[in-house]
C-alpha cells in the first residue's frame, strides 16, 4: 500500500498533474468554506439538532456540548463530513488524473470501456449520499465520546476507509472491468481496498494535505487495480 501511495505522491510533481493540481486545492478550499459555513448556519440557525425526534437521549448532551464548544464543533463536524463532499471532486479530475498514472507506468494498455459521463456520476453520487447519511448516523457517538479523541477518529476512519476505499475501486476499476469483472475483483481483494481507503481517510485528516488527498488516492488505486487484475488475470 505504502509503495501504491508513493508513486502517486511522486507523480504529483509530474508536469502532467500540475493544473489538477492546483485546480483540486483552489476548488477544495473553496468547497470547505462553504461546507463550513452551511454546519455552522445549520447548528446555530436552526432547531433541527435538538427536537428529540432524531437524537433522542442525545439531545440534552448535544445542547450542552453546542453551547460550551459551538465554535470548535461546528469545525470538527464539517471536518468530519468533508470527505463525504471533497470526493465529488474526483468526478471532474478523474479522467485526466487516472489517463496521466496509466501513460506513465502502465503505457501498454489497451483502450478503455466505453463509460459515459453517467455512469461516473451515479458511482460518485451514490458515494456521496450513503457517506453523508452514515456519517450523519454516527454524529450522536462522536458527541457522546466527544472528550475521548481516539475512539471518535477509529469510528470514522474505519467507516470512511471503507467507503472511500470502494467508490475509488469502482471509479477506477469500472474503467476497464465490465461491472462484474470489478465486484469479483473487489471480493477477492477488498482487504487491500479497505487499507488503500483507510489511508485515504487519513489523508483526509491532514491539514493542507486533505486538500489533494481525492487525487493521490485514485492515482494509487489505479497502481492497486493495475496490479491485483494482472495477478487476476494470470491465475485465471
Amino acid at each position: 500500500m505504502i509503495a501504491f501511495f508513493s508513486l502517486a505522491v511522486v507523480q504529483l510533481f509530474d508536469k502532467s498533474l500540475q493544473k489538477i493540481l492546483w485546480m483540486s486545492l483552489v476548488a477544495s478550499a473553496i468547497l470547505f468554506l462553504v461546507f463550513w459555513l452551511l454546519v455552522g448556519y445549520t447548528l446555530l440557525q436552526t432547531e433541527l439538532f435538538s427536537t428529540g425526534w432524531f437524537y433522542g437521549i442525545f439531545d440534552w448532551i448535544f445542547i450542552k456540548i453546542t453551547n460550551i464548544f459551538g465554535g470548535i464543533l461546528i469545525f470538527i463536524l464539517t471536518w468530519f463530513l468533508f470527505p463525504s463532499i471533497v470526493t465529488l471532486l474526483v468526478t471532474f479530475f478523474l479522467e485526466k488524473t487516472i489517463n496521466s498514472v496509466e501513460k506513465k507506468h502502465y503505457p501498454n494498455l489497451p483502450e478503455t470501456r466505453q463509460q459515459n459521463m453517467l455512469e461516473i456520476s451515479k458511482i460518485t453520487l451514490k458515494f456521496m449520499v450513503l457517506s453523508i447519511i452514515l456519517n450523519v448516523l454516527v454524529i450522536p457517538l462522536y458527541l457522546v465520546f466527544f472528550f475521548l479523541g481516539p475512539l471518535n477518529l477509529f469510528i470514522f476512519y474505519i467507516l470512511n476507509g471503507y467507503l472511500l476505499g470502494k467508490e475509488y475501486f469502482e471509479l477506477v476499476a469500472y474503467r476497464r472491468l465490465e461491472p462484474s469483472e470489478a465486484d469479483d475483483l473487489f471480493k477477492r481483494y477488498h482487504g487491500n481496498v479497505f487499507r488503500v481507503g483507510l489511508i485515504s481517510a487519513l489523508l483526509m485528516t491532514v491539514p493542507l494535505i486533505n486538500m489533494v488527498a481525492p487525487i493521490i488516492s485514485v492515482a494509487a488505486m489505479v497502481h492497486l487495480v493495475q496490479k491485483y487484475n494482472s495477478i487476476n488475470t494470470l491465475e485465471t
